[in-house]
């Protein structure tokens, strides 16, 4: 039997690099992309050198509007047929919703709301055919608590992805597709270094933190369980669990008082 292979969108760096290393650990052969080329090479001679598994490279950057129907068509013509998906790529554009230009958001859109929902749509038909499909959609701990001031369309973007992944989920679990949303808190990786937040989330106390081959690991053990959403840590579980019950008004309070101090204003 062939092993199955593995999508991983944003694989260059953080928890997409890690997600490629705990499905190579798991048997996968995997096809990883992103934008740095570099990057997704030295990550591919690692993978092999380590598990023996096939690595596809492909350079992609999905802020193009036909970047995902690229990706799919390369897939095709090289015969590779996708048995799990993670839709990691994403980024938050920080600041005032009207200090960006309106291309800055869009871009953010098509990253992390419609390449999350068209590659989904393109290799679901695949997994339902064949009787297996993992799906995990990286989302945030973000969706699930009051958004405050800054990165407008972040927390947004994710409560897409959470309620995309929820009920899609219930859709095609019959069929033997698993899908799941992950929400991690606050990760070691670079995601705070491209938005420009490094130095004030640096300020955060550690416990607060997970390292991302954790993170990648839960969710994988998640979609493989067939567990809809899953946060990860005991930490970012309470704070979940706290936003559901604590009132509105008074989480809304402390959001602004924090928002101030963790994001670029």
């Amino acid at each position: 039997m062939n092993p199955r292979t593995a999508l991983i969108t944003g694989a260059s760096s953080g928890i997409g690099a890690a997600f490629a290393d705990v499905f190579a650990a798991e048997g996968f052969d995997l096809v990883i992309t992103a934008r740095r080329e570099d990057r997704l090479r030295a990550l591919a001679a690692s993978l092999v050198e380590r598990y023996r598994c096939r690595v596809h490279v492909v350079v992609a950057d999905l802020s193009a509007v036909d970047a995902s129907a690229r990706l799919f068509d390369n897939l095709a013509s090289n015969g590779i047929v996708i048995d799990a998906l993670v839709n990691n790529a994403g980024y938050g554009v920080p600041g005032p919703y009207r200090a960006s230009e309106w291309t800055r958001h869009a871009a953010s859109l098509q990253v992390m709301v419609v390449a999350v929902a068209e590659l989904t749509y393109r290799l679901l038909p695949g997994m339902i055919e064949r009787g297996y499909g993992r799906i995990i959609n990286v989302a945030s701990l973000a969706a699930l608590v009051p958004a405050p001031a800054g990165h407008t369309l972040y927390a947004a973007s994710k409560a897409f992805v959470v309620k995309f992944s929820e009920a899609l989920a219930g859709e095609v679990r019959s069929a033997g597709v698993h899908v799941t949303a992950l929400c991690p808190g606050f990760t070691l990786s670079e995601f705070h270094d491209v938005t420009g937040t490094r130095a004030t989330v640096s300020e955060l106390p550690g416990w607060l933190w997970m390292d991302a081959p954790s993170v990648a690991r839960q969710g994988f053990d998640a979609v493989m369980r067939g567990t809809p959403i899953h946060v990860t840590g005991a930490v970012n579980r309470s704070i979940a669990l706290l936003a559901r019950w604590v009132p509105q008004p008074i989480l809304v309070a402390i959001g602004r008082r924090t928002a101030g101090r963790y994001r670029k204003s």
